[in-house]
Order: structure tokens, then C-alpha cells, then sequence
């Protein structure tokens, strides 16, 4: 039963992507391409400005301009335990081409520290290259903690969680070329590799917590080739436009490429952006969706590596959930958001939004839903990239938290 209700949400969502590539392209690229006028709108460069009179230069044309820096230094609660610590966001934002057929690249360094034994330096990439010929993906991470975990399905055995110890390096590469427009084939590398695993409790190991064998002993090691389809009328990852985003990723993780033991996974994830005021495309009035489902194939795949809340590529999804909080063989995720400008010139905004997650494990995939529900203000914090500083609340049954980012959730 739950295999057969994996499959079903798997052919639905395959034929989400496939109607909404139906769509006239021509009606997509004019929606793509165009270029909004940000002189009207107002930014935190453009606050700075004013309150320390500082005399812009004479206006010049930007055609030589390429990279736009927003940076965010705050002291926040890091998902999964651990407390606060200092996290600094700095996101670099480029024109590797024409800006009428290539779409921003974008480079996100975000390292954090909690002034004790938990940080993290990860490094993820989205490169297009002129005319969108070719997209060049990149997520590189050197990640020390602990970390709490619940094991395994909706309804955990035991509610008290157990807090992991571990290192974690990650380097995922894929590099893909366009083949229609709007839609990109091709193949990666990942490696996921965990070491100096264990319980912080001596008296309970990792597996006798879980009940559960692969990936729960002092190290996981996982490398393998990734299979990957994308389609994306967006031409703005940071702060999207009306348009969609579908992308699927087949994982196989062989023992002669090192794995430790030999399995296999599916990621497919899509959004769709509507705008509800199409007439000022320079004011945000938009409506987001994001559904993914992520599972794997086999029996043997590693504790650590098994679909889990908030360990989506991107670390975005579950707000208002603790990171690992569930964790299964099959995890199904929706969310919503709504957002608004608030003042007329951009500088100031809100979202509203909602999530549900429900994952395999204990019980059947689909007989236990998680959701959560929160809030978030938007600062215009660079109008040129349309980078926004975000800063939302989020709860559900017994956690709540803030979170501070740069750039849009999904």
C-alpha cells in the first residue's frame, strides 16, 4: 500500500510539470525578458544614502555592471539544536551574458558559528552561461555539529530526540544543457561523506536508537552520479517572477564509486509563481506553490541520507519545523506562500505562508500529516538583483522559530 501511494503522487506530479510545459513559449519568454525599471523603487543602499548624505554619482548606464552584493551578518537559532550563532549571508549575484536571454547567476556563501563546537562554510552556486547554453550547479559544505534527530516516520517511537555528533563534508556538481528552451539535460556528481558519528548519550548508540542498520556506525560514506531534467521559465532564482520551475534527479550511489553500500534515490521538485497583478510587474503581488517528493530506492541507504524535513538541497523547507525532525524512506512536502509589497517603492514587504510534510517509516506515508503555518517581513536590501532580507515566524505543534535569510524561500 504505501509503495503504490508513492507512485501515484509521483505520476500526478510528473504530469504537473509536463501540462504547464504545454504552455505557448512565446507567451513565457515575453513574461521572461522583461526588464523592470527599479528607479521608482527604493532599497537599503538607497536608505544608506539619504541618512549619511552621501551625493550619488552622475547616472551611467549599467551595461558594464555585472555583480551585485548583498550581505547579512545576524545572530539566529541554527536549525536542528544547538542554540544560536553568528551567521553572515552574502550573497553575489552576476550577468554572465545578455541580459534579454540569460538569467542571473547567483553564488551564496553562508558560514555560521554558535562560539562552541557546532559551524558549517557551505557554498552553493547557480551559474548560467550566455544565453543560457548551459547551467552550472554546485553545493560544497564542510559541516561539524551535533545535531538532534527523532528517528524514523511521522510518529517516532520514542518523542524524546537524541542529539548526533558528526562532521559532514558535501560536494555535489552537475552540469546541464539547454535542449529546448526553458528545458536543460544533464548529469552530476555527489558525494556525501559523515564521519566521527555518534550519540552524545554513551549509554545509547545511533543504532540502537533508530532501530535501524545502514549509515548508523562511526561513518557514511555515499558517492554517486546524478541524472538531471530542468525546466525553468524563471530568470531570477533569488526573488522569483511569475513563471514555474520543475526538476527531477535520479541518484545512483554504486559501490565501485566508494559508497558503502550500493542504493539510489528520487528527488522531484516543482514551483509555480502567479502573479495576481500583472499590469505592475514591479510590485510584488505573487502567489508561490512548492511540492516536492523525495525517496529512495532500496533498502540500504544510510541513516544520515535518508529524506528527512528540511534537507532539501537548498535547507529551505519545514519553516516552523525543527530541521530532521521527521525522517523516513519517502517524504512528500507542500507549501504556500503569499507575498505583498507594502510600501509602494518596494522597500518594505510581507509574506504569509503554510506548510505540510508527511514521510514513510513507522506507519503508512500518508496517514500522518505535519503542518505548519507563519509570517515574515521583506526588506529590499539590493533592488538591482531584487534581493529581499527576510525574517519569518513560523510554528507547529510544539516548536516555533525565527528564521533570517537573503532571498526568497523557494
Amino acid at each position: 500500500m504505501q509503495r503504490l501511494s508513492v507512485k501515484t503522487s509521483l505520476f500526478f506530479l510528473l504530469l504537473f510539470p509536463c501540462g504547464l510545459y504545454a504552455q505557448n513559449v512565446s507567451n513565457i519568454a515575453t513574461e521572461q525578458t522583461v526588464q523592470t525599471d527599479t528607479s521608482a523603487q527604493k532599497d537599503l543602499i538607497d536608505v544608506a544614502k539619504s541618512l549619511f548624505k552621501i551625493k550619488p554619482k552622475k547616472i551611467k548606464e549599467e551595461r558594464g555592471k555585472k555583480i551585485y552584493f548583498s550581505i547579512l551578518p545576524v545572530s539566529s537559532n541554527i536549525p536542528g539544536g544547538s542554540g544560536r550563532a553568528l551567521v553572515t549571508s552574502t550573497t553575489a549575484a552576476m550577468y554572465l551574458g545578455p541580459r534579454k536571454t540569460t538569467n542571473l547567476s547567483s553564488v551564496t556563501f553562508t558560514p555560521y558559528w554558535n562560539l562552541g563546537n557546532r559551524f558549517g562554510l557551505p557554498l552553493r552556486s547557480t551559474i548560467w552561461l550566455p544565453d543560457n547554453k548551459w547551467v552550472i550547479q554546485g553545493d560544497t559544505r564542510f559541516l561539524v555539529y551535533p545535531q538532534y534527530t527523532w528517528g524514523l516516520g511521522s510518529k517516532a517511537l520514542k518523542p524524546a530526540p537524541t542529539l548526533v555528533d558528526y562532521k559532514y563534508i558535501r560536494f555535489y556538481q552537475s552540469a546541464l544543457k539547454q535542449v529546448r528552451p526553458y528545458f536543460f539535460v544533464g548529469l552530476g556528481y555527489s558525494l556525501d561523506y559523515r564521519f566521527n558519528i555518534k550519540s552524545e548519550d554513551p549509554n545509547v548508540s545511533l543504532k540502537q536508537y533508530t532501530n535501524y542498520e545502514y549509515g548508523t556506525g562511526n561513518n557514511s560514506f555515499s558517492s554517486g552520479i546524478t541524472f538531471n531534467l530542468l525546466y525553468d521559465t524563471r530568470n531570477n532564482s533569488i526573488n522569483p517572477l511569475p513563471g514555474m520551475y520543475g526538476n527531477l534527479v535520479y541518484r545512483v550511489n554504486p559501490k565501485f564509486l566508494g559508497s558503502n553500500d550500493s542504493w539510489s534515490s528520487l528527488y522531484l521538485d516543482v514551483r509555480k509563481y502567479i502573479s495576481m497583478n500583472p499590469s505592475k510587474p514591479d510590485q510584488q503581488n505573487t502567489l508561490a506553490f512548492w511540492t516536492y517528493l523525495w525517496a529512495t530506492l532500496g533498502n540500504k541507504t544510510p541513516y544520515l541520507d535518508l529524506p528527512s524535513i528540511g534537507w532539501d538541497p537548498a535547507n529551505r523547507s519545514g519553516r516552523g519545523i525543527d530541521q530532521n525532525r521527521y525522517r523516513g524512506r519517502s517524504l512528500f512536502y507542500l507549501e504556500s506562500e503569499y507575498r505583498r509589497d507594502i510600501t509602494n517603492n518596494g522597500l518594505l514587504g510581507f509574506v504569509v505562508f503554510a506548510n505540510v510534510n508527511t514521510v514513510s517509516g513507522s506507519n503508512t506515508m500518508f496517514s500522518s500529516w505535519k503542518p505548519a503555518v507563519g509570517t515574515g517581513l521583506r526588506v529590499k536590501f539590493n533592488k538591482s538583483s531584487n534581493t529581499n532580507i527576510g525574517v519569518d515566524y513560523g510554528t507547529s505543534k510544539g516548536y516555533n522559530s525565527f528564521t533570517f535569510s537573503l532571498g526568497e524561500a523557494f
